[in-house]
């Protein structure tokens, strides 16, 4: 070809293959390449040989060709054999080629006929040859034989499909003449994949074997089951031939005599045979290499630009240089902390949009888990008053009591400050697990290290749990100064002349009472006789729950006030999964209709949690299980004369009074404590101390080792780069606007079906002299 850089196209091809394949990733970019398919025994692996010009692939019954071979022809003066998995290794035995393609056949698939789709990757240097790629696919059968998987035939064809699908691939599909062409398994699959016959160049072999009297004339003059490429007919040795070690080049003479002879053949003898079928090859895969070039640099350019940044990060790369391990080491441990403060305090960049994180997660357990926890702490209202009524009793002891007694006041706020002690324990544990968690998804970017990932975050844990115990203690200081000293005098407190005039009633009055607290879908489950599950969308107010067809809020279904609600915990619902709560009415009145009880489901726990600390802003609280009294008698069935009532209300109303200033108090300090004393702390020791700690822990140049899975990945990372960008700079040098050969045009096979004059002339049927003297079969 005039073209040099047209010249380059097919080696560029196979370096990439070979980048490609030492990677894992041979069919990534869908180069340009032909296939080989066809049944057992269609003469494909004689045709490669025939090529080649030597006897060098397996032979046998059944399936020998277990795995795809990539085989790179290339033109060069020296004769030998290279296989990618033997670096370095030159076969000038072609007999030791053959023995190799079995053993690493074998040693991916065992000696049971099994198959494997990981090619193998033979170069064959040689003069006979021109520059051109074929990929040996496994003959296709129906029938499994011996230790063979009983889809084998499923199997070859799924390995088939991997190749021949892609647009990008030609199609050599290989048919025997001595048999049905419309039966033919190559042309089949071919036409399935490639339906106008675009991609596909027919190969029909054993003209020699036809029956007496018949020829394959009309498949080779392209009038049955016509081509866009056409057929090309060869003449492959006999077994006779091949078991006698009938010499190739004799091979490609007698085949050369056959067509000349042959009367149905001699006026296409020059369109047929081995050597006319290896140029078209070369110069269609080239043609066809030269219209995907465009597609395949814009892929070659998007890669090569994908993995520039992470090269420049390896510029240089010296993996056992101490300068560069205590770099490294340095960068990491800074990027480590600030991943983790963005993590905590939020940030704009990698924003994860699939679930909450980091800090997000911390402040839902200040905010919704640690109140709602207070609360359901708080409110047990039956208890509480049953508690109250021992406590005025116990204190007046023998004597009846004419005022109500501070002291069961103070008694009764102590025992409730003392189970504040529980759910705040419970925040700070909820708070730990979130940080632990937010560390360990910061060391996932040391990976690299294994040893420095692992130490890293061993570190920070020890430190995260030592400083758990100092807000234990902390938090619990907190409530043993609130026990230590009752402030009666506290500005908001109502006092004992407030609080016999305030009812329970009037407490509990909202101050908001048309303030939206939330909106969101919820799912009401009813019982399948009656309609089953529905999804509505709920807007709760201070007041009311009310609920709509959709979040348009134009068609309201219902409106139910709050008042004497509560919660509950529920079930699932038989045909449900999602979690699930209750609301119920105190006074057994129905919620809904005829329902004492609605549930309402959300698609997961956290929405659930959420829309209960929702509730508990709008009043409706958790309900409690009541215990009984010692004797066994229900605490409501407990008879008080009006005079201890009235003391037990106002007592009651002075707790309520005093809890909800501690609440408040904790619920503003919680948060502050462990910010202060764990999360801000931590942020310092890694920003501070961390590298201390890994200096002291152990040897750096230990702890800089990288895993063998990332040098392996840098490697090939490094070869995947520098082979895109030598086939850019290749793809960069040929003129696609001047390429000496043009594309072959569509077959004109117009003069077939006209006068049978204004046929070309019938070759003489003269002998065909061999030049002994020529260098190369193929001049």
């Amino acid at each position: 070809m005039g073209n040099r850089g047209m010249e380059e196209l097919i080696p560029l091809i196979n370096k990439l293959q070979d980048a490609f394949s030492s990677i894992g990733q041979s069919c990534h970019l869908e180069l340009p390449q032909i296939a080989v398919v066809g049944g057992q025994s269609a003469g494909k692996s004689s045709v490669l040989e025939n090529f080649v010009g030597r006897d060098f692939l397996p032979r046998g019954s059944g399936i020998v060709t277990r795995r795809p071979l990539i085989l790179q022809l290339v033109n060069s003066k020296a004769e030998y054999a290279e296989f990618l998995h033997c670096k370095g290794r030159k076969f000038v035995d072609f007999d030791e080629v053959r023995l190799e393609i079995e053993a690493e056949t074998d040693r991916l698939t065992g000696s049971n006929k099994g198959i494997s789709p990981v090619p193998i990757n033979l170069r064959v240097y040689s003069p006979n040859v021109l520059n051109l790629t074929l990929i040996d696919l496994p003959g296709m059968t129906k029938v499994a034989v011996g230790d063979q998987p009983v889809d084998i035939e499923y199997q070859i064809r799924d390995m088939l499909l991997q190749f021949i699908s892609k647009e990008s691939c030609l199609i050599l599909a290989v048919t025997p003449a001595n048999t049905d062409l419309a039966n033919s398994d190559a042309l089949k699959i071919s036409k399935e994949m490639d339906p106008q016959g675009l991609r596909t160049i027919g190969v029909i072999t054993k003209l020699d074997l036809m029956d007496e009297g018949t020829d394959a004339r009309d498949i080779l003059e392209n009038k049955l089951l016509p081509l866009r490429r056409g057929y090309i007919g060869v003449v492959n040795r006999s077994q006779k031939d091949i078991d006698g070690r009938k010499d190739i080049k004799a091979a490609l003479a007698a085949e050369r005599k056959f067509f000349l002879s042959h009367p149905a053949y001699r006026h296409m003898a020059e369109r047929m045979g081995t050597p006319y079928l290896q140029k078209t090859l070369n110069q269609q895969l080239t043609n066809h290499i030269r219209d995907t070039l465009p597609a395949l640099r814009s892929k070659l350019q998007s890669q090569l630009l994908s993995l520039e940044k992470e090269v420049d990060e390896y510029k240089n790369f010296k993996p056992d240089d101490p300068a560069r391990k205590t770099k490294a080491l340095l960068q990491m441990v800074q990027q480590f902390g600030v991943d983790f403060e963005k993590r905590i305090e939020g940030s704009g960049d990698q924003v994860d949009t699939l679930e909450l994180s980091g800090g997000a997660r911390i402040n839902r357990i200040f905010h919704e888990r640690f109140p709602f926890e207070l609360v359901k702490m708080e409110f047990d209202e039956k208890e509480l008053r049953r508690e109250i009524s021992y406590a005025i009793k116990n204190i007046h002891g023998v004597r009846t009591g004419l005022f109500t007694p501070d002291m069961a006041f103070e008694a009764i706020v102590k025992k409730q400050l003392i189970k504040l002690k529980e759910p705040c324990l419970k925040c700070i544990d909820l708070v730990i697990q979130e940080l632990i968690n937010t560390v360990r998804q910061c060391t996932l970017k040391l990976n690299s290290y294994p040893l420095l990932r692992e130490e890293t975050e061993r570190i920070v844990t020890t430190y995260i749990r030592e400083r758990e115990s100092k807000t234990k203690d902390q938090v619990m200081l907190l409530i043993d100064i609130e026990l230590s000293y009752i402030n009666t005098n506290h500005e908001d407190f109502i006092g004992f002349a407030n609080a016999q005039q305030r009812s329970a009633a009037v407490s509990k009055k909202r101050a908001m009472p048309n303030q939206v607290i939330r909106r969101g879908w919820l799912t009401i489950n009813i019982s399948i006789m009656k309609g089953g599950s529905k999804d509505y969308w709920f807007i709760l107010t201070a007041e009311s729950l009310s609920w709509y067809k959709d979040e348009e809020e134009k068609e309201k279904k219902f409106m139910l006030p709050l008042d004497n609600l509560k919660l509950r915990d529920a079930e699932k619902g038989f045909m449900s999964t999602k979690p699930t709560f209750a609301i119920f009415n105190t006074e057994q009145r129905n919620v809904y209709k005829d329902l004492r009880q609605i549930e309402l489901a959300c698609d997961s726990q956290e929405e659930v949690d959420s829309w209960k600390a929702s509730f508990l802003r709008a009043g409706v609280y958790p309900e409690k299980d009541q215990p009984e009294n010692e004797e066994g008698v229900p605490a409501d069935s407990l008879s008080m004369d009006p005079q201890l009532e009235r003391q037990v209300e106002t007592i009651r109303n002075l707790v309520d009074s005093y809890i909800g200033i501690v609440n408040k108090s904790i619920r503003d300090l919680m948060p502050k404590t462990i910010m202060h004393l764990m999360i801000n702390s931590a942020k310092e020791f890694i920003y501070s101390e961390l590298l201390a700690y890994l200096y002291s822990s152990g040897d750096q140049s230990s702890l800089m080792e990288e895993s063998a899975e990332q040098a392996q990945r840098r490697d090939e990372m490094l070869r995947m780069y520098h082979a895109l960008k030598e086939a850019l700079h290749i793809i960069g040098d040929i003129s696609t606007s001047t390429v000496s050969v043009p594309p072959p045009p569509p077959v004109d096979d117009t003069w077939i079906h006209t006068d049978p004059s204004r046929r070309p002339p019938a070759a003489p049927n003269r002998p065909t002299i061999i030049r002994p003297s020529e260098p190369s079969l193929l001049d």
